[in-house]
């Protein structure tokens, strides 16, 4: 039996226990005034049946309990209230008989006892059926809340995915510029980064905020492979302590920070580029970088900072800021 299940079945015991007082309240109020007009002789069988009568409820509310709570959870209302009469009348008639045999000179086979049979058999039908109804809406509550995760998870996924196949293009432009340039020892070198960013990209789908440290040995190796492409045109300034680097981000959120800078900005002799990569007073991660915006606009429709929008508002809840004066780029991205 499972501990919660032991659990359960205490906490029944005594809901039990406590609902028969209830039940048999008005025999405990008339308790000293029948006991007053019994010789002293009596008191000892009225006490011992008085006990009687109210673990005979208590075994009553148990099992009428159990039967709508464990046994027919999802009945209709109706079929419930009857099916529990058919448990609550042979009880009372039971107890009935118990009462004649025990002395036939005891009053009480009416309207006080018909009424706290009653009482249990309607307290026991409703509870049965407000735990069903309770049971239902929370598997409702369950179901819907698995369908915004799964919701979110396939969102979060399709956005994932569609930084792969942007990164894979730039990457073999790369590579087919090195191979041009017939340099064997920067391509292998490259060769090499790349793989590094690609296995942090394929296992980027199994997981949602990665620690700062992560993306930041990320970035170390993705800025080599820009280095080289842009012949150290492009250059890189990170700043961050050791304890702002256990902040937690989206993974892969500065993959298209990088990349936005260099698809819509100049880079060449005459405009060298810096991306400045630091923790600001209020623990954001700020990317920034001059513009030097090029001479026909990119065709691109801005999916990638769209896309790193939607990641943290996914993932964190959260927004990221950018601030644009014309000479400086800012992206604040906040983290956990």
């Amino acid at each position: 039996m499972k501990i919660t299940d032991i659990y359960s079945s205490y906490r029944l015991v005594l809901i039990s226990l406590l609902s028969a007082i209830f039940i048999v309240y008005p025999n405990i109020a008339f308790l000293p005034w029948e006991l007053s007009f019994m010789d002293d002789s009596k008191h000892g069988c009225h006490l011992l049946f008085f006990f009687i009568r109210y673990f005979f409820f208590v075994v009553l509310i148990w099992l009428l309990l159990i039967y709508n709570l464990k046994k027919k959870k999802d009945l209709p209302f109706m079929e419930r209230f009857l099916k529990t009469l058919l448990i609550t009348v042979p009880a009372y008639l039971l107890f009935v008989l118990i009462l004649y045999l025990y002395n036939k000179s005891i009053h009480g086979f009416g309207s006080i006892l018909l009424f706290q049979f009653f009482v249990v058999h309607i307290v026991s039908t409703f509870a049965g059926h407000v735990f069903m109804m309770y049971n239902v809406q929370r598997k409702k509550e369950q179901e819907i809340e698995q369908l915004k995760v799964e919701n979110l998870k396939s969102r979060y996924d399709a956005l994932t995915n569609q930084i792969n196949p942007h990164f894979f293009f730039n990457s073999l432009n790369g590579v087919t510029a090195l191979i041009r340039k017939k340099d064997d020892e920067k391509t292998l070198a490259y060769v090499n980064k790349m793989s590094d960013v690609f296995r942090y990209i394929l296992q980027s789908d199994k997981k949602g905020l990665v620690t700062l440290e992560e993306e930041l040995e990320f970035v170390h190796a993705f800025r080599y492979m820009m280095e080289v492409r842009f012949a150290n045109k492009l250059s890189f300034d990170i700043q961050v302590d050791t304890k702002g680097k256990e902040l937690r981000i989206p993974v892969l959120s500065l993959l298209p920070l990088i990349d936005n800078v260099v698809i819509h900005n100049t880079i060449d002799s005459q405009h060298k580029m810096e991306v400045s990569i630091r923790l600001n007073e209020c623990s954001e991660l700020v990317v920034s970088n001059p513009i030097h915006p090029k001479l026909s606009p990119s065709d691109t429709n801005g999916t990638g900072i769209k896309n790193l929008e939607n990641r943290f508002s996914l993932l964190m809840n959260k927004q990221i800021r950018i601030e644009n004066d014309g000479e400086i780029f800012n992206v604040y991205l906040p983290l956990k």
